[in-house]
């Protein structure tokens, strides 16, 4: 296969073997060719600093050691089996997950994605429940299965309305906007509650709440601390289960707590728990946690020919060990407070920043068009175009625009590189 030629050619490549919803960044897009901790370079040399981490997904560092070398041992040894025999880093990795999952006696089941994590929560909460009626948060993300897409509630990434689920959207997830953005904390909490009391009483029995603690692809939406454990309560008076979509907020990722639904820890743990990106630190990784009563309520057999994969989980278990050792969830509070003062700062005297959000090293600056509250996806755009021009690389997200930018590095970001990226940021943001 030819390997050679510039960025255009490969481009070119791109566009007429891959599909054309398969989104880009940037004009001109970039391959990247290596990384080295928070950094990685493209294919022209030119090095960046990752505010990104490939969505999420590369959580400790690029090319880290410790992970290199647990993947490079085991490929030595054996790539793959299947569920079908007994697998020793999968089951050591269940071990860990579980223990720190928080959700008593529970199972893991391993899957490659996000998407098919989730897709595995929806399949157990309907059949525990006998039910196919599913409650999601508006703005929210959760996939690109037939089953997620159809639990998604932004629209920017629902392409059908055909769903093999009926599902209700509640509201809460995103603080500053809507009916009761005014609110104070506490009243936003019991407005939501009182919605999705509303809402049980107008519909029959429902299988499970599904909610980011954080929304990602929203834009780093949250509400209030407490409003899941609020939430909980109605649910389960209706015999409702909760899961929590830490995909994008496990880990230690929001420095605070060790997983999301911590923030709203007054009812306990969540009936459901799917994780994925960062475990794998770039290899295939997604998961599931549930009580034993709820993982073992399916009666057909089952396998999964990739999940649990002892080269993943050789990564994974070597990944959450330099993880818990070098406590990078403390290093997430701590830098990415410092972070987020400074990205504040900059945006207080930037006409087109509406908001800058967050926690840990999580962060989400809303654009809006100067002035007003109108979103601005335009100026998202330049800044992200802007910001790479100048060596960072971030996301971007939101609801129906895509007018917030994501930031979301590797946890072991030092406090000299969270300066760094701040300073490009704000070169990028004022050139808007």
């Amino acid at each position: 296969m030819n390997t050679t030629g510039n960025g255009h050619d490969l481009h070119a490549r791109h566009r007429a073997v891959l599909p054309d919803w398969l989104a880009l960044y940037y004009a001109e897009p970039i391959e990247i060719t290596h990384g080295e901790g928070r950094y990685v370079w493209d294919a022209s040399g030119k090095r960046y600093l990752d505010f990104f981490g490939g969505i999420l997904t590369t959580m400790t560092a690029h090319a880290l050691p410790e992970v290199t070398k647990a993947v490079t041992e085991q490929a030595g040894r054996i790539l793959h089996s299947s569920t079908l025999y007994l697998n020793r880093p999968m089951v050591e990795l269940a071990e860990r997950v579980a223990h720190l999952s928080g959700i008593p006696d529970a199972r893991v089941f391993f899957t490659t994605s996000g998407t098919e994590a989730n897709d595995t929560a929806l399949l157990l909460a309907t059949a525990y429940r006998r039910t196919n009626q599913i409650l999601a948060m508006r703005n929210s993300y959760h996939g690109r299965s037939f089953s997620t897409v159809s639990i998604t509630g932004n629209r920017a990434w629902t392409p059908t309305t055909l769903s093999p689920l009926q599902t209700l959207y509640v509201h809460g997830a995103v603080r500053s906007r809507g009916p009761y953005a005014h609110l104070t904390d506490a009243r936003f909490i019991e407005a939501c509650v009182a919605d999705l009391e509303d809402l049980l009483g107008h519909t029959g029995d429902v299988a499970a709440l599904i909610a980011e603690p954080i929304q990602g692809v929203g834009g780093f939406t949250s509400p209030p601390d407490g409003l899941y454990a609020a939430f909980r309560e109605v649910l389960a008076r209706h015999g409702a289960l909760w899961i929590a979509d830490e995909v994008q907020t496990g880990w230690g990722r929001t420095g605070e707590h060790f997983w999301g639904w911590q923030a709203h820890a007054a009812s306990g743990p969540p009936d459901i728990l799917t994780f994925a990106k960062g475990i794998g630190n770039g290899m295939s990784i997604g998961g599931v946690v549930a009580r034993a009563e709820v993982m073992n309520c399916l009666t057909a057999n089952s396998i999964s020919t990739f999940g649990g994969s002892p080269i993943t989980m050789a990564a994974g278990l070597a990944n959450l060990s330099y993880l818990l050792e070098h406590d990078l969830q403390g290093n997430a509070r701590r830098v990415g407070g410092l972070l987020i003062e400074r990205l504040r700062a900059i945006g207080a005297g930037v006409a087109c920043v509406r908001e800058v959000r967050g926690r840990g090293l999580m962060i989400g600056i809303d654009l809006v068009k100067p002035g007003t509250d109108e979103p601005h996806p335009e100026a998202a755009a330049a800044v992200l175009e802007a910001a790479r021009e100048g060596g960072l690389l971030i996301g971007k997200g939101g609801g129906h625009h895509t007018t917030a930018l994501r930031i979301a590095p590797p946890l072991s970001l030092t406090v000299a590189e969270a300066e760094e990226g701040a300073a490009i940021l704000e070169r990028a943001l004022r050139s808007v």
